[in-house]
Parts: C-alpha cells; structure tokens; sequence
C-alpha cells in the first residue's frame, strides 16, 4: 500500500478547499463542534483488496441539524501520520449521538476492528428504505435524487483512497457521501414515524448491529464455504479452515492468498497424510506442501481426523417438503408481491422463496422468520389463511384483490 505524507487540500478555483482533517487538534476541534447535534452521518473509504483487514483512508463526518454551517462536515485522512482518532471513537461510541450509515455492515466491521466495539445507537439508511418503499437494497444514489433532490459525483467511486496527497475531486466526493445523507436520514425518519414501522427497523437493526455479526471466530470459518457433506468431510474442513483463518489474520492476507476455497475443499475430501500427497492438491504445489505452511496444514487435517464421530459438525438438515407444493408456492408469490406493493416494503425483507415453500408445506409449524415479529403483520398472517382458504385472490384489471372467501363461512 502507498503511505504518502498527507497535506492539507489545495484551494478550489471559487477560493474554499473541501474540509480535509489530517492533525490532531483539527479533528479534536472538529469533533467537540459536532458532538453538540443529535446525529451524525458517517461513510468509510477504504482498501482490504491486498490484507485480510481492512485499512481505513478516509473517514467522511457531518453533524446532523447544522447544515448551514460549513464546519460541521469533513473529510479525515485516517492515514495521515499520528493522526489520533481518539475524539472521533469517542463520537462513534457516545450513547446519546445517533450514528447514519448507508448500507452500514462494512463500515461497522471497520469500526468494530479499530475501536473493538460497535458504534451506538445505528441507523442504516438502506435498511430503512426497504422499510419505506425503496425496494432491495435501496442505493444511496437514488435516495439522495428522490429524498435530498440532489445527484452525485461518482466518477472518483473506484480510486485507490491509499494514495497520497488525495486530491479536491476525491474529497468533494467523500463528503457528499455524509452531506446529503443528512437529509436522506430526517426524510425517511418522517416517513417511518408516519406509517408507524420505527419498531419495524428495530428488528432489522438488530443483526447488524450485534457484535456477534463482526466477530471473527476461525472455528466457524468453515460455514463460508458453502459445503456439502458431512462427517468426517466436515470436521476435516473446519479445522483446516480455521487454520487458514488464522494464518490470514496472523499475516493480514486475504484468505485467497493463503490457500483457496477450491482446495480447502478438496483436502477435506482426500485428507492427504503426507507432504507429498498435500503437494498433488491443485493450486498448493509442492514448495507450499513441504514448508511450515504445509505443515501447519497437515496438522490440521491431523486434528479433524481426531474428532470422535458423534462430534463432527454437521450441516443443518433441511426439511423434506411434500410433492405438488409449486402451485401453492406460485399463489404464495402472488400474495407476496401484492403485500409489498400495498405496504411499500421490499419484497426480500418480507419472505424468501425458501419462506414461501415451507409455509406451504408446513403452516404454522414452518420455522420461518415471515411468520414472526413484524413480517406476520405485514405478510405471515395473510400467507396462512390463505393456504388454510380463508381469503382468496382475484384480479380485476390490472390489480390483485384480496378478499374473504364466502364459501369457507
């Protein structure tokens, strides 16, 4: 990665420099100015394409409430030397300061990794909109064109943000990321106290902001992969996943870099005893194989074949649904769309395919989460008398009806 001395940005053609934060008290400054609002916004840049852990460049802060005062958002150069973001963890953490994120999970795992707690109180504005009738994974652009009435520059979106001096285009572009966001957040927040769905967030809110959501835990590496099988394939597999884990973080190498998922895989499924046998996995090699990394490897496979039969992990078993379930499912989709339709949230926040075949196979019994919390109100309930025939659908034109079903009274 490039680490080039920071500077402060150089003044725009119109005379103002976009707010870039590189010394200490600048951001101590900055920090005791803004901590007086009651929330701010907050976006990352960074690069993880080379290290397993994320390296911070550039954090983007605007206190929410003071838009008219130019000094209340800025850009601060993360990689500026001895920059102390003390001030700026202490914001992040302060119980009483709302902290907005747009699409927040990687920003928080960010955070999470440097201040080794979350930021608190969380409102993701993506979450939100979904909630609000912005459909999947709603993109900051479009909330800022239809809530802020405002577009964005996103020609500086792929820039290498390690780079130094960074430049008055990639400053501008990092701060309205937070500026407009402001707007964005007070616009759906109306829109949440309106329809009466703020608990409705809550519960979406609180996976993404569990620390459990960002621990990173090599015994559990291995769920990743996407593996099938079982038994000894996958006692195999987690031990020698969470080596790789640990070797990615002990060196901060993406995983990739140290073995691939292809011959994880692959030497959970052949579980080679010796050097030379590790060497035939493809992509491993034998200079790999019969060094400490191979080594290491091995040990790992030792360790998986120890496990005792009744301790190896096994993939949760999937329920065998019944035959002739697509109809119904079909009817269920139908429902669906029309409860997103008429209720404005995202399809995907009500149910899952998955959802959907298994409570028409199983009812009320079908462990799903659309038949609990929220999602029942807004879809579950419907969804079950429907398959039990108590409403029925009809089109008229170009709309779907739902209607009580006279013949089941």
């Amino acid at each position: 990665m490039n680490r080039h001395p920071s500077r402060p940005a150089e003044t725009t053609a119109a005379g103002a420099a976009p707010a870039l934060i590189n010394e200490s008290a600048a951001l101590a400054e900055f920090c005791r100015r803004v901590e007086r609002a009651p929330f701010v916004t907050v976006d990352t840049e960074f690069m993880r394409e080379r290290t397993f852990w994320p390296i911070l460049c550039v954090v983007q802060v605007a206190g929410g409430g003071m838009d008219k005062d130019p000094a209340a958002a800025a850009a601060i150069d993360a990689l500026a030397p001895g920059l102390d973001l003390t001030p700026l963890f202490r914001i992040l953490g302060d119980p009483n300061i709302l902290k907005v994120f747009h699409a927040a999970r990687q920003d928080l795992e960010i955070f999470y990794y440097l201040m080794k707690k979350l930021p608190a109180p969380v409102f993701d504005t993506q979450v939100a909109a979904m909630v609000c009738g912005f459909g999947d994974s709603a993109s900051y652009e479009t909330l800022v064109g239809t809530l802020a009435r405002a577009r964005i520059d996103k020609s500086s979106r792929f820039t290498d943000w390690s780079v130094r001096p960074l430049s008055d285009r990639q400053i501008a572009y990092a701060l309205a990321d937070v500026i407009h966001l402001r707007q964005v957040y007070e616009e759906l927040g109306r829109r949440l106290a309106a329809s009466g769905r703020e608990a409705w967030l809550s519960e979406e809110m609180a996976t993404l902001t569990a620390e459990a959501t960002y621990d990173v835990d090599p015994s559990r590496a291995w769920l990743r992969l996407k593996a099938r099988g079982g038994g000894r394939f996958l006692a195999v597999l987690r031990e020698v996943a969470a080596w790789r884990e640990r070797e990615a973080q002990r060196r901060d190498l993406p995983r990739g870099r140290i073995v691939r998922d292809e011959a994880l895989l692959e030497i959970a499924h052949h579980r080679p005893a010796t050097a030379e046998a590790l060497a035939r996995t493809r992509g491993l090699g034998a200079r790999l194989a019969e060094g400490p990394m191979g080594a290491g490897l091995l040990q790992a496979i030792a360790a998986g074949l120890a496990v005792p039969d009744q301790d190896c992990p096994r993939l949760e078993e999937k329920p065998e649904l019944p035959n002739g379930l697509g109809p119904v499912t079909d009817l269920l989709k139908v429902l669906l769309k029309f409860k997103s339709e008429d209720s404005g949230v995202a399809q995907k926040l009500l149910a899952s395919s998955a959802d959907l075949e298994r409570i028409a196979a199983f009812g009320e019994k079908a462990e799903v989460a659309a038949l609990h919390g929220w999602r029942r109100e807004a879809f579950g309930a419907d969804a079950l008398r429907l398959i039990r025939g108590e409403i029925a659908l009809s089109a008229e034109g170009r709309r779907i009806r739902v209607f009580a079903n006279k013949s089941d009274k």
